[in-house]
């Protein structure tokens, strides 16, 4: 599950409801389009950054320096950038809270194994 705090409910609240788990068919049609909608904002994502290197190649023709190009298209992508994050983290809410995941305890024991890595 989310770790809860005193102020949050103990499920994250994401778009379009929680995942259904009441019957099978329920849970099977349900995790599939919460896979396909997640799949989607995570292609919108790559779709801006896809974005920052054409507006930055736009900046670069105009006569910019690479920094200052890279600064601006950057600043173009940023709120919409934001939002698609959002949109990502409230999918994977969902499916870690139909999971019963804690997802602060996995991402600090995952960031552990990477330390190990590195």
């Amino acid at each position: 599950m989310v770790k809860e705090e005193t102020h949050v409910k103990e499920r994250i609240p994401a778009k379009r409801g929680n995942i259904k788990d009441d019957t099978y068919e329920k849970s099977k049609e349900s995790l599939l389009m919460n896979h396909m909608l997640l799949t989607t904002e995570i292609s919108e994502i790559a779709e801006l950054l896809r974005e920052l290197f054409v507006t930055m190649q736009k900046y670069l023709k105009e006569g910019y320096d690479e920094e200052e190009a890279f600064l601006m298209a950057k600043e173009n992508i940023s709120t919409d950038l934001g939002k698609e994050i959002s949109d990502c983290l409230a999918y994977l809410c969902k499916i870690a809270n139909f999971f019963e995941q804690d997802m602060e305890n996995d991402f600090y024991s995952k960031m552990e194994e990477v330390k190990k890595r590195v």
